[in-house]
């Protein structure tokens, strides 16, 4: 019997898995930057700003700021102030407001990400197998309402139910965001499910973890990939092989 058949849920990672960022972040920063006439910021400090200013405000406020209530634009905003200025870039509050309102605006858009080709038909096809399909993703609730379908990925066509961290308060590698998922899906068993994902600590281990079968995807050649394969892991190349892997016979 082929994989498929024993499964009556599968869920699916966002980033990295079904779709990716086109360019660099200092690409939106400096077309936001242009657009009040201000030279473009060093790309590699504002890139370096980011990631710290990120990884601060997902420590001190996780999802978003859902246990805080805080608005996702507050959160957002702090955190683009907080790149500038670990960049090195410290604006007025006028020019600052300017700035912000245009990249919260493009990363609330499809502009910045592109969908792979193999991930619309991919979430059909399982959707015709009668397959349950959920998105688990560590994302505020634009990805949801917003930038998934903007994309061509569609609550009831490509997909069925979506837990995001912004909305549930609960984010990978928790289990938990997990089990939320299997219960949305119908209260489906561990054992009857399969999540597929980029990330041995955020998509893989917490899924089996429950008990859930896992695949990673490795799309892009990433070195830890075969430390994964040593570790037991299924690794694929795309949802192509994917497809492949859940119809042979295991």
């Amino acid at each position: 019997m082929s994989i498929i058949t024993k499964l009556r849920c599968i869920t699916v990672d966002v980033t990295g898995t079904l779709m990716a960022y086109k360019g660099e972040l200092g690409d939106y920063y400096c077309m936001a930057a242009k657009s009040v006439g201000l030279p473009c910021p060093d790309y590699k400090r504002v890139h370096d700003g980011f990631k710290i200013a990120y990884s601060d405000m997902a420590k001190k406020y996780p999802c978003f700021g859902h246990a805080e209530k805080m608005p996702n634009i507050v959160w957002w905003k702090t955190c683009v102030r907080d790149s500038f200025v670990k960049a090195g870039y410290d604006f007025d509050e006028e020019t600052f407001e300017k700035i912000f309102k245009r990249v919260y605006s493009t990363f609330g858009s499809s502009a910045p990400y592109r969908v792979f080709p193999d991930s619309q038909p991919f979430l059909r096809w399982l959707r015709s197998q009668g397959v349950t399909v959920g998105i688990v993703s560590n994302a505020e609730y634009r990805y949801q309402d917003v930038i998934l379908p903007a994309l061509g990925l569609n609550e009831g066509s490509e997909w069925d139910f979506g837990v995001f961290s912004g909305l549930e308060g609960v984010e990978k590698p928790d289990p938990r965001i997990y089990k939320i998922a299997l219960e949305r899906a119908g209260n489906v068993a561990p054992e009857d499910a399969l999540h597929i994902g980029d990330s041995m600590r955020k998509d893989y281990a917490p899924a089996k973890s429950l008990g859930m079968h896992a695949l990673l995807l490795d799309r892009f050649n990433t070195p830890d990939a075969e430390n994964w394969k040593k570790s037991g892991a299924t690794v694929l190349p795309d949802l192509v092989a994917a497809r492949e892997w859940l119809t042979s016979e295991h």
